[in-house]
């Protein structure tokens, strides 16, 4: 139980980051939607589509073999750390230089010929934020949370800091002085590329900050360790690059499938893209969760309860999730606030968006089995079987049903995969999860759900009455099944 609660209290402090940073960094939707027009902001949801994709590969799978091979008593800690982190840094330079010599071609190929400098932002953004992955990994894996949270929210308050200076204090400053030196520099038709480079300047300094993560490190191969990281570690980039499609395909390639005009289809990615972000809390837990969770099921593998404390982990997992779900479908009518009214007509895709990403969170602590078992290249089977489904109903569904298609890809896909894990984890890492209370659970809250929309809808009652019945019912029903047992359990113990 100590090891389940420093889980806790880890996730805990991951997630205020997390929470804490991405909801201050999600107050500046308001402000791009209200400076941007739908358009504009469908071309910032497309490249940060395009970036979710490169960040995978740009990392090589190489954090979560870094976390496995340092429990290896044959190799050298710091040998491990510093093979890594010098083959991906190199392989992150070159990246950079391929994209410095080749912008205007790529830039040309994306139909964006006047922008070449979106695809210099972006390469730097993608080549310091790979490289720095490895020492965040290594805070992680030393249990360093505060230093990993505080340079996590030093970079998202430098963002904000950034976007608020190019967006709202530049144009104040030229419009009252339109001849200072300011006019020189600062060009208002950049638009959108002014929240490209706060994100580039805000890495560059990230990285600054783990500049003592690099020091004192023999960044050079050492031998016997690389090949067979790297072994283990790709077969996660396919793991990774099938998931970036299930999270982010849709906004990539909306633009290419709804039936409108160019114009018109950016639009649409732009109401999507904003209402995506509804589904944040959500999106969230499952990351503070994952930031916490992968060092602690490898570092507890070897106990004899390992397989009795993962199914606990789960069992509360879905608990929690479920629980924000409810918060935000119940409370929608208040969480829509948070974004412009333009952007407000997709307002449906939030519920479908919030179970979809439960069922990921569910696969991710289903996949302990293929990471424990070394069975990593099975597990890429199961992320490429997911991407393949997220690929063929998008080309389907999107030019019938539009961005609501997308949504519901996107819950049929995470569904599938995490079916597909738990079925292949019982025959080669069995656990006993506990089945029945996380079906329980999910049907409830489905019912809670569509009672409330039965409540407001037909028999017209208060929104927020239905909101906050939904609510207290859910925390008396987990009140009653776990926490009272969970609190007498230890009071007799």
């Amino acid at each position: 139980m100590n090891q389940l609660r420093k889980l806790v209290s880890q996730t805990a402090i991951y997630g205020l980051s997390s929470i804490v940073g991405r909801f201050l960094n999600y107050l500046l939707v308001p402000l791009y939607t209200y400076t941007f027009s739908t358009g504009e902001y469908g071309v910032v949801s497309e490249f940060y589509a395009y970036a979710g994709f490169l960040a995978v590969v740009l990392v090589l799978g190489l954090e979560t073999g870094y976390f496995r091979f340092r429990q290896n008593a044959e190799f050298d800690t710091q040998a491990i750390y510093g093979s890594a982190l010098g083959f991906l840094s190199l392989f992150n330079v070159i990246f950079f230089c391929a994209v410095l010599i080749w912008r205007q071609a790529l830039a040309d190929w994306l139909h964006y010929p006047q922008h070449p400098e979106y695809l210099l932002c972006f390469a730097g953004i993608l080549a310091i934020d790979a490289s720095t992955a490895l020492p965040f990994a290594k805070l992680r894996a030393e249990h360093r949370a505060w230093r990993f949270a505080g340079i996590k929210l030093a970079e998202i308050f430098i963002t904000i800091a950034l976007n608020l200076f190019f967006l709202v204090l530049c144009p104040k400053l030229l419009a009252a002085w339109p001849e200072s030196p300011l006019a020189a520099y600062y060009h208002p038709q950049q638009g959108v590329a002014y929240i490209f480079l706060a994100n580039l300047l805000a890495s560059i300094i990230k990285f600054l900050l783990l500049l003592p993560e690099f020091r004192g490190i023999r960044l050079r191969p050492a031998p016997g360790i690389l090949r067979p990281m790297l072994g283990y570690s790709l077969p996660m980039v396919i793991i990774g690059f099938a998931g970036m499609v299930n999270e982010m395909l849709d906004r990539a390639i909306l633009k290419l499938l709804l039936p409108y005009d160019l114009a018109t289809n950016l639009k649409m990615l732009g109401i999507y893209g904003a209402c995506y972000k509804l589904s944040i809390l959500m999106s969230l837990f499952v990351q503070a969760f994952r930031y916490a969770g992968e060092p602690f099921f490898f570092s507890y593998a070897g106990r004899a309860d390992a397989k009795h404390a993962y199914a606990l982990v789960m069992q509360y997992f879905v608990i929690a999730g479920i629980f924000i779900f409810l918060l935000v479908s119940l409370c929608l009518d208040f969480f829509q606030y948070f974004i412009g009214a333009e952007f407000r007509a997709g307002l449906g895709v939030v519920p479908i968006l919030l179970l979809a990403n439960l069922c990921l969170g569910i696969y991710i602590n289903l996949s302990v089995w293929y990471k424990l078992s070394y069975r990593t290249g099975l597990g890429a089977w199961v992320a490429l079987a997911g991407a393949g489904l997220t690929i063929g109903l998008n080309i389907i569904l999107i030019p019938r049903w539009g961005y609501l298609g997308s949504a519901w890809a996107t819950l049929a896909c995470y569904g599938f995969m995490m079916c597909v894990s738990w079925l292949l984890g019982r025959h080669y890492y069995p656990i006993d999860y506990p089945l029945g209370k996380i079906s329980f659970y999910l049907l409830l809250a489905l019912g809670l759900y569509f009672g409330k929309q039965y409540l407001q809808q037909q028999q017209a009652w208060n929104v927020w009455l239905c909101a906050s019945l939904g609510l207290t019912l859910y925390l008396l029903v987990v009140l009653v099944l776990d926490i009272r047992p969970l609190l007498k359990r230890r009071h007799s113990a």
